[in-house]
């Protein structure tokens, strides 16, 4: 089976969240589970010098693009055995940053997306399955449906897409991006690309795709709500027989704690009384008072999205129960004021590493007794399933894949690998807070078998490849016994 995964950004490339993160795993295990599985991104100015001289100049070709065409180019490199392709043109990539937030934005992508499927044939590898990503990559599927599907090689192509955060819709002029890609406008309709007057990537990937997945099961029951749905859950309803919620992993040989290079020293599920030694460690470098309290971390984008107005509503009331709190990460200024405040206020208890710094965010999950992840919604989450392997207890909000990953403790079953609150309110985040700083001080047994299971749980990517497998079997119509047949060269009966 041929897979082609097109997404915005990929670790090890680029990355400003953890979309480049499921982009850069889950291909791997398809890859060992018998995918012929490649990935395609843009080639932004910003990737690492050592990886652009490693690239191949495959080829490169003129593209039909608005009133005449543009240059497009396609490198290529392998890593970790997967082949990945860079579509380059400086105009659309050479630019600081990832993303700019800007009109041009749309441009960017429109191009992306149609250099994509005319690069098919340029790099000869017509795929099976076209897995989109996100709202940069939603205009691929109605394209295909579109403009390409005359062609029999095009016609023959699946396409998935991923929605792996619904409220970043892609929404722009539909008269500026119709222009540029030649759109009828017999497709700004609302069974077509048009939303409120725009035109949406987001709603392109949703109408003409052959499946629709995103990345928890909760999720994918959420959208489908009013008030998860970001305006579009009237759609998602109406498709939510090809809608589907697959879980994400993480790189679990990339998150281990017997290997890490990040940290200072290494642990496993056996002895994970280390983590006191690099928490200690840690309270060195960053000012903190070298005491032995409950250490709570954030790793996370500063934004209401991710809970900080519950923080900032009980912040006092969480450092009163004699803690410490870290928290790394960038965003919005009221939150790093409010942060700086509790900082100089509560000298020694409180730290802000405004940065983006991975080798931190690695030591902080390994220092920290307690992860707080209070979102609003997230559509999977990976930070507590990284808190849970390093052995840090997350405390979430049980929405999306929050719910999906953490087992909430309970003291009567001895159960549980964190703790979960189920409305968006501050005091019942405390209320859980107090609960795991108690059980922390007064139940150190209790506290290490809650550790031992955290660190138990399976995150790898295994299970959501096999999941992902047969969603693109059962596409092509080779899922149970047909697959078998054909296996055996023999095609299946077809009834009149």
């Amino acid at each position: 089976m041929k897979v082609l995964f097109c997404a915005s950004e990929c670790v090890p490339f680029v990355k400003t969240g953890g979309l480049a993160d499921v982009v850069g795993s889950l291909p791997k295990e398809l890859l060992k589970q018998g995918c012929d599985v490649r990935v395609v991104i843009p080639k932004y100015r910003v990737i690492d010098w050592s990886y652009i001289v490693s690239m191949e100049h495959i080829c490169h070709f003129q593209l039909p693009f608005g009133d005449g065409s543009v240059f497009c180019g396609i490198d290529s490199l392998e890593y970790e055995g997967v082949r990945f392709y860079f579509i380059d043109n400086l105009a659309m990539f050479g630019h600081d940053g990832v993303y700019t937030g800007d009109e041009q934005e749309g441009f960017r992508y429109a191009f992306f997306c149609k250099a994509v499927l005319d690069s098919l044939p340029k790099i000869d590898f017509f795929p099976d399955v076209i897995h989109c990503n996100d709202w940069q990559t939603g205009l691929i599927p109605a394209l295909l449906r579109m403009q390409y599907s005359h062609d029999p090689e095009y016609a023959k192509i699946k396409t998935v897409y991923t929605i792996h955060n619904l409220r970043f819709q892609g929404l722009y002029c539909w008269n500026r991006i119709a222009s540029v890609l030649h759109l009828d406008w017999r497709f700004f309709n609302q069974d077509g690309l048009e939303f409120y007057g725009l035109l949406s990537f987001m709603k392109g990937g949703i109408n003409y795709s052959d499946r629709i997945t995103t990345v928890s099961p909760t999720y994918a029951e959420e959208i489908c709500t009013d008030y998860y749905g970001e305006r579009l859950d009237g759609l998602l309803r109406a498709r939510k027989y090809s809608l589907s919620g697959i879980l994400n992993g993480i790189d679990t040989v990339s998150y281990d704690p017997k290997t890490d290079l990040a940290l200072p020293d290494h642990y496993s599920i056996r002895n994970p009384q280390v983590k006191k030694v690099i928490k200690q460690k840690l309270q060195q470098d960053l000012g903190l008072a070298e005491r032995d309290v409950p250490m709570l971390s954030m790793v996370t984008r500063l934004t209401d999205q991710k809970g900080l107005d519950l923080v900032q509503c009980v912040l006092e009331e969480i450092l009163s129960l004699d803690v410490q709190l870290v928290v790394v990460g960038l965003g919005d200024s009221k939150y790093t004021d409010m942060l700086r405040n509790a900082q100089r206020r509560h000298y020694g208890s409180v730290v802000l590493c405004s940065v983006l710094d991975e080798s931190l965010a690695r030591r902080v999950y390994a220092a920290s007794d307690i992860y707080l992840m209070p979102s609003q919604f997230e559509p999977c989450g990976l930070s507590q399933m990284i808190a849970m392997r390093y052995g840090t207890i997350p405390i979430v909000r049980e929405t999306g894949g929050l719910k999906d990953s953490v087992i909430p403790y309970n003291k009567y079953t001895d159960e549980g690998t964190g703790f979960g609150f189920r409305n968006y309110n501050a005091h019942e985040m405390l209320k859980q807070i107090e609960d795991a700083t108690w059980l922390w001080r007064n139940d150190p047994e209790m506290w290490d078998r809650m550790i031992h299971r955290a660190m138990k749980e399976d995150f790898s990517w295994k299970a959501s490849a096999k999941k992902y497998l047969a969603l693109y079997k059962n596409m092509l119509g080779l899922s149970g016994r047909t697959a078998r047949r054909k296996k055996d060269g023999i095609e299946p009966r077809t009834e009149e």
